[in-house]
């Protein structure tokens, strides 16, 4: 297999604009390679975006010749920065410009994300309309992690699908993903035309950038590598039809967040938190993004609430208890339940084997069961489907 080193030394042969050898510009990224995949970025100013193209297009050549070289991964990615022309976010903007890649079956990078551009994107309101065939997008998100917000979004997505609803589950946590462990699959997902097929699991879609490195490869992204990932695995991915699309976020409210709000008219948010106030902190920054760009918080989840002593049945509040509850009810959103620190919900979860579908009569299921029926409720109060894709603006 190739190493960094040698695919570095072959692409000193590709110049740059001006005429430098691409290494010695300082626009390639650290070159990561695993089991044959390289995955590299290009960052250049704004302005050259345009120029820059066609030096991507000779390094991705380049790299997919190197010997050892299964596939590749190059993105061009364009700052604008302060005092070098007018910026949509006041400051230093960061944009993708074209993410590319080639092999048999999907791998990441697969798709085109679009050509170079140097100026704003158009108003997603025109660009995203909604996802074909699927009828409400839904994210699970928290404010920091740890809090349980993957093994809760499957377990979600299970419990709305014991609803008799057609469900998908997107894992959005590019640099963490862990539902291909919950849901206990593996492999590489089929590509038929331009589309790539989801993995099948206990009745779910589901797709995750898991399925396209390594477990082990660590995802050195910058934001925009990360968005257009996250774009590809929304908008070229065969979910229809589904009713329902449930994504697993990543922690935070940072570039995942905001893509995708820009790029889908999502349905709603479910907020998940331990009820410590350290965790309700974060809940609360979480909570608040949404609601600044239009996104209604369907509930909020108190994950790890309280701990019921296997051999002799105590209770005990390990974190505190009620702390999620008491912080819905002051911003005025619903409280979709509390979920205990169980140990056959660990148990199941590391083994690929989601509680609500291998224990759907255990007391755990069912409150997952009825954590589905609350959004299910509160997606049927009128305002799912109905919101266009929010212009995002941010002053500065």
């Amino acid at each position: 297999m190739a190493t960094a080193d040698e695919v570095r030394a072959r692409l000193a042969q590709v110049t740059a604009p001006d005429g430098r050898p691409v290494t010695e510009t300082g626009a390639l990224s650290d070159i990561l390679v695993s089991d044959g995949k390289v995955y590299m970025s290009i960052t250049v100013d704004a302005a050259q975006a345009p120029a820059w193209e066609s030096v991507r297009a000779a390094v991705e050549r380049t790299v997919r010749g190197t010997p050892g070289v299964t596939s590749a991964l190059v993105a061009l990615t364009a700052e604008r920065k302060a005092g070098s022309g007018p910026a949509p976010t006041g400051g230093t903007s960061t944009q993708p410009v074209r993410v590319s890649g080639q092999g048999g079956h999907a791998h990441a990078g697969h798709a085109h994300a679009g050509h170079a551009h140097a100026q704003p994107p158009a108003d997603p309101q025109k660009e995203s309309p909604g996802l074909p065939g699927v009828g409400a997008i839904i994210a699970v998100a928290s404010g920091k992690g740890g809090v349980g917000k993957s093994t809760l979004a499957a377990n979600l997505a299970l419990g709305l699908s014991s609803l008799g609803l057609k469900v998908g589950l997107l894992d959005a946590d590019i640099y963490g993903p862990s539902v291909p462990r919950l849901m206990g699959l593996k492999g590489k997902p089929d590509v038929e035309g331009k589309m790539l097929q989801p993995l099948q699991s206990w009745g779910l879609k589901v797709m995750s950038i898991g399925f396209l490195v390594e477990e082990e490869t660590p995802m050195i992204w910058r934001g925009p590598m990360v968005m257009s990932a996250i774009s590809q695995l929304l908008k070229e991915v065969a979910w229809a039809p589904l009713d329902i699309l449930v994504v697993d976020m990543p922690p935070g409210t940072g570039d995942a967040q905001l893509t995708m709000a820009q790029q889908v008219p999502l349905a709603g948010a479910v907020i998940v938190s331990t009820p410590q106030d350290l965790a309700l902190i974060d809940a609360r920054r979480g909570i608040a993004m949404f609601q600044k760009v239009n996104v209604p918080v369907l509930g909020v989840v108190e994950n790890m609430s309280y701990f019921l002593c296997p051999h002799c049945g105590t209770r005990s509040d390990i974190f505190g208890h009620g702390g999620a509850r008491h912080e819905a009810q002051r911003l005025g959103v619903p409280f979709l339940g509390e979920v205990p620190l169980q140990m056959a919900i660990r148990e199941t979860s590391d083994a690929g084997r989601p509680i609500v579908a291998t224990k759907p009569d255990s007391p755990e299921a069912q409150i997952y069961r009825d954590i589905a029926q609350g959004v299910r409720e509160a997606l049927a109060g009128g305002r799912s489907g109905s919101r266009a894709a929010p212009r995002i603006v941010v002053e500065g």
